[in-house]
């Protein structure tokens, strides 16, 4: 035993141990993530609960059944609940979802078995996701067109098919709305800046005021005709309009427009149920959020999220490297290279909302209020750069990374043979030459590791953005078709974030659950992706010095 011990296979066991638990746990979380948060897209059958009592005042309750869990009789019996004769020890307890936010005031209700009479499951339930109010439950019994009955012989075939056109015209008023409109408040903001420029320069002559006027006057012609244009769109969208009877038996009237898809959960068969989860998920991944971050969809924070973090890797790698390059070849072992190295690991350790207050102090507020005296004078007292955004969270973030590039980065050049620099140098090359030529790319896979490391750490801090530009809602995306195109003084929205509002400030924590565990899970998903693509490129650079013996 003690010669095992001492040969060090225990040390190899316990190594091959540690990361199999690693990866289990790893797959489990995964796992959980999945199971929980994919669910939400499944189309889940909805049910139709006839009751022994009348229960918030129906006599039935329709929704999904969305939990359900045992409950012992002397629990029940405490909280003071009726029970029947001879109950059972335990009585399932079910938690529903009946949607119909508007009129019920609440998303779900809690029932007990033996309130129930029966529970059946109509193939004519429609399930009707909307834009707004959550989602409505019910019997469809007639669509308006124009305010008029719509005579059909299938009401079913003809909600389904008129759903996508609506969306087509309510996508093109968004388009409007949203776009083209907003580009030309851009233009407007840009002449009203350079108007007053001229002004502060005392360049704001006939010519110039005429020139602007002449463009004033162009571009409201164009914000009209765009204006009657989205009037045109939203007058056809708000046409028809579907009648649905909910489970007191009363008939609500619902525009076609607020109407974002609709379903019969319980006629669908299994292939159909399958292409409905991936066109829920596809829309979760393309389309904005609704709602409080309580629906819709996530894209906003995903490209705020992959922008930030490319970002910061070009902010953070020039200067880490170049840190790491002047301790480990340039400067001499003294005091002052020891309290740097000290003061660096240290670094590393400072909490991330310490990097937060001081990214909005000095970049935000210094930096950013300079900028706008500086270069946008016209613009003041409304902020440019003196405001939270883009920019200054990248730098912030590439600032609380920037430690673990600098360690990496040294870690790598350590791993150079003095013997490659001697023969370089020995052949005429200089310092410099050898550093760029011979030593940089042989140390790129801990330049790798260290990107890695700064990917994997950014891409999931919550703190430091919430001072320095992330928000819950960003009305437009920092890329769009205006020049320069990327508007990094924009703020912007970021998946760690909207977990934290969906699962913290959101007013409806139970519906909003299977969005956190979504989120989250596309937010691992994207960290992984990262990190893979850094991967690779550190093994294709390890490769390629392999034959040197690096």
């Amino acid at each position: 035993m003690r010669r095992w011990i001492k040969s060090g296979s225990p040390w190899i066991w316990l190594t091959a141990g540690s990361v199999a638990v690693s990866l289990l746990a790893l797959a489990g979380i995964l796992l959980l993530l999945a199971s929980q948060g994919m669910r939400y897209f499944w189309p889940s059958p909805v049910y139709q609960f006839t009751l022994n009592q009348p229960a918030a005042g129906a006599a039935t309750v329709i929704g999904e059944l969305y939990r359900q869990e045992a409950i012992p009789l002397q629990q029940l019996r405490e909280a003071g609940v009726l029970l029947p004769d001879n109950p059972p020890a335990t009585i399932d307890r079910y938690l529903i979802k009946i949607g119909n936010r508007e009129l019920q005031q609440r998303d779900f209700i809690t029932l007990l078995a033996s309130d129930v009479q029966q529970k059946s499951a109509p193939k004519d339930l429609l399930v009707i996701e909307r834009l707004n109010n959550g989602t409505a439950y019910g019997y469809l019994v007639g669509m308006l067109e124009n305010g008029q009955p719509l005579v059909a012989e299938n009401l079913a075939q003809a909600l389904l098919r008129r759903i996508p056109e609506n969306r087509t015209l309510a996508n093109l008023a968004h388009r409007i709305q949203h776009q083209q409109m907003a580009e030309l408040n851009e233009q407007f903001d840009a002449l009203r800046l350079e108007e007053r420029k001229l002004q502060l320069d005392g360049q704001f002559n006939a010519r110039a005021e005429a020139r602007i006027r002449a463009e004033r006057i162009e571009l409201e012609r164009q914000f009209s005709q765009m204006t009657a244009r989205r009037d045109s769109v939203l007058e056809d969208l708000s046409r028809d309009a579907l009648l649905l009877r909910d489970m007191k038996g009363q008939v609500h009237t619902i525009a076609l427009s607020d109407v974002r898809e609709a379903w019969y959960p319980n006629a669908m068969t299994l292939g159909q149920k399958w292409r409905h989860w991936a066109n829920q998920v596809k829309q979760f991944v393309t389309e904005n959020p609704r709602a409080s971050n309580t629906e819709g969809g996530v894209f906003p924070a995903i490209f705020g999220t992959v922008l930030m973090v490319i970002l910061m890797s070009v902010m953070v790698m020039p200067l880490g490297v170049i840190a790491a390059v002047y301790l480990h070849e340039y400067a001499k072992n003294n005091w002052l290279t020891r309290l740097i190295r000290i003061s660096v690991v240290n670094l590393a350790g400072v909490p991330s909302i310490v990097y937060g207050v001081f990214g909005l102090g000095f970049f935000v507020y210094l930096v950013g209020g300079s900028l706008d005296r500086l270069l946008y004078p016209e613009a003041l007292p409304d902020p440019t750069f003196g405001t939270p955004g883009v920019l200054w969270a990248a730098l912030t973030l590439a600032l609380l990374t920037l430690p673990v590039v600098i360690v990496s980065t040294e870690e790598g050049l350590s791993r150079i043979p003095l013997s490659l620099r001697h023969g370089s140098l020995a052949l005429g090359a200089s310092k410099s030459e050898t550093l760029w030529r011979i030593v940089l790319p042989m140390a790129a896979p801990g330049m790798m590791t260290g990107l890695i490391l700064a990917v994997a750490r950014a891409a999931g801090e919550t703190a430091p953005l919430m001072l320095v530009g992330v928000v819950k809602s960003a009305p437009v995306l920092p890329v769009d078709g205006i020049f320069p195109y990327l508007h990094l003084e924009r703020k912007f929205m970021h998946l760690s974030f909207q977990i934290y509002d969906m699962a913290f400030q959101s007013p409806n924590v139970e519906a909003a659950r299977p969005l956190v565990y979504a989120t989250a899970l596309l937010l691992v998903i994207i960290v992984v992706g990262l990190n893979l693509a850094a991967m690779g490129i550190r093994h294709s650079l390890r490769e390629k010095y392999r034959s040197l013996g690096i």
